[in-house]
């Protein structure tokens, strides 16, 4: 299950950088809401799992994949390491403070982890600082966390039920 989760993480940054780059920022918070939600919510059950400095690996070698896979997205694959080794600290830290079930840790650190990416990405990938973006980036973000999250946690609750 780990490594299958592993190749879905660096998948959803890779897919969510190359979208960026192909379609520009308005794909924007269609990208936050299916592959950085989902990054969020997946990166929260790799922390269980993994040390930090695994994520921190993780994050730069798609942020390499993506540029090996279309060098025009250099620009994008860096603003995207930067962005989310942020919001990855950002949700490590909140997500390790927070007490409950993952369920309620994934929910509230992904708040911080989305707020943080959404407003450093875009400025950052497209050199301008666009609130409409920002904003619309941010809902999407928790919004598509919450439910990554919450199908998430149902397959491992339902894994620990078959055992």
């Amino acid at each position: 299950m780990l490594i299958i989760a592993v190749i879905a993480y660096v998948f959803a940054m890779t897919m969510a950088n190359l979208s960026i780059a192909y379609f520009g920022p308005i794909i924007s918070p269609i990208n936050a809401f299916l592959f950085i939600g989902f990054d969020l919510a997946m990166r929260d059950w790799l922390q269980i799992k993994l040390k930090f400095w695994h994520m921190a690996v993780l994050i730069v070698f798609t942020g390499f994949l993506s540029y090996a896979l279309n060098p025009a997205v250099s620009t994008i694959a860096i603003a995207s390491s930067i962005s989310f080794m942020f919001a990855s600290t950002a949700d490590w830290y909140v997500f390790s403070k927070i007490k409950g079930s993952f369920l309620r840790r994934a929910n509230t650190s992904n708040v911080a982890g989305a707020a943080v990416d959404s407003v450093v990405f875009p400025t950052l990938a497209f050199g301008i600082f666009m609130p409409e973006i920002i904003i619309l980036q941010f809902i999407a973000k928790v919004s598509g966390s919450a439910l990554w999250a919450w199908g998430i946690n149902c397959l491992q609750t339902k894994s620990k039920v078959l055992k």
